[in-house]
């Protein structure tokens, strides 16, 4: 009879003998460097991003990733547009906009799979504010603006005042910035009465009774009269030079953030926040609160699906007119994440 201490030794001989290889084949060659340009650190649609490294996916497809953490959407995309960066994961639209002034980056892998922004306003207001159209000459913020290419907090409050009568001029915009304490501080001095808010902070506001919810895409009851409200929030971008000159390191990106979307779908919010390193007591409690409240929050796989596009599209078309002929299909290449229905 075999000892049960060689069997043993001997099947995990056999799976080791399974995972080497393969992790000699994706990380085979040279390590390549790569900077991404993010919104953050730590916001709730672009954690994947932010996981990659701290679990190592990165090293495994031979890439070493440095994460660029900026204030928003616009600044992310300036930096790739700049060359600061090779990557940044932005909302759709965001690129959309960008080829309808003249630029253009490609999206290659899907993030986010349900969006999660908020219109928030003032808890002062719940009285006088109870539908869009009440925040006429109201002063509503977004964390940041550009011209070049108008950013999805830009082009979702446009569509929100669209939808209820409203014009993009019967409000004034103004950007907050990203940063917590500044946004809270504009909240409480009146300067600002809603924001187009991303989660956490959006909850974190509403946890303290400084804000109520007037919209939440997370939420389809709240939103049907939207158009495009399940909108690709957040994906993984690049230039096209990029891709024509060096798609061995897209290549290994995608796999990168595939690993990490598939780390997530697999462990609890709370495996996630403490891989994250997140030690704030009240960042990690928030953080979990919407980990919690929006399961489907993140894709599993990366791959584009058949109803991201056409919300995607009906979402921008509605919000700009004026630039129908700009389609989402012609600004992904799908080439390693895939696409599904």
């Amino acid at each position: 009879m075999i000892p049960s201490w060689r069997v043993w030794a001997t099947g995990l001989l056999l799976v080791w003998s399974a995972i080497l290889p393969a992790r000699a084949m994706a990380a085979e060659g040279p390590t390549i460097k790569t900077v991404v340009s993010v919104v953050g650190p730590r916001n709730l649609s672009y954690l994947p991003i932010d996981l990659v490294p701290r679990i190592g996916a990165d090293r495994d497809e031979g890439l070493e990733v440095q994460l660029k953490h900026v204030e928003g959407g616009g600044i992310a995309i300036k930096e790739m547009v700049s060359r600061n960066s090779d990557f940044s994961v932005v909302g759709f639209p965001a690129l959309m906009s960008l080829k309808a002034h003249g630029g253009e980056l490609v999206g290659v892998a899907a993030v986010s799979d349900v969006p999660q922004f908020v219109l928030i306003v003032r808890a002062a207001l719940q009285g006088e504010v109870r539908r869009i159209a009440d925040l006429k000459g109201r002063i509503i913020g977004v964390h940041t603006s550009a011209v070049n290419a108008k950013t999805v907090a830009q082009q979702l409050l446009e569509l929100l005042l669209r939808s209820d009568g409203l014009q993009p001029r019967d409000a004034r915009v103004i950007s907050t910035g990203q940063e917590w304490a500044k946004r809270t501080a504009m909240l409480d001095a009146g300067q600002v009465d809603a924001i187009v808010s991303e989660e956490p902070f959006a909850s974190s506001l509403l946890a303290q009774g400084k804000v109520f919810f007037l919209v939440n895409l997370a939420e389809p009851e709240t939103t049907r009269h939207i158009i495009g409200a399940q909108v690709l929030h957040a994906a993984l971008a690049t230039r096209p030079d990029v891709v024509a000159q060096e798609p061995e390191k897209v290549k290994r990106l995608v796999a990168a953030l595939g690993r990490s979307l598939r780390w997530i779908a697999g462990h609890t919010p709370e495996e996630l926040v403490e891989r994250l390193g997140v030690n704030d007591a009240d960042e990690r409690a928030q953080i979990l609160l919407c980990l919690h409240k929006y399961p489907r929050l993140f894709s599993k796989d990366g791959a584009f699906s058949q109803k991201q596009i056409d919300e995607t599209n009906r979402f921008f078309h509605a919000s700009t007119p004026e630039a129908t002929a700009i389609r989402m299909e012609d600004l992904i290449n799908d080439r390693w994440a895939g696409r599904k229905e």
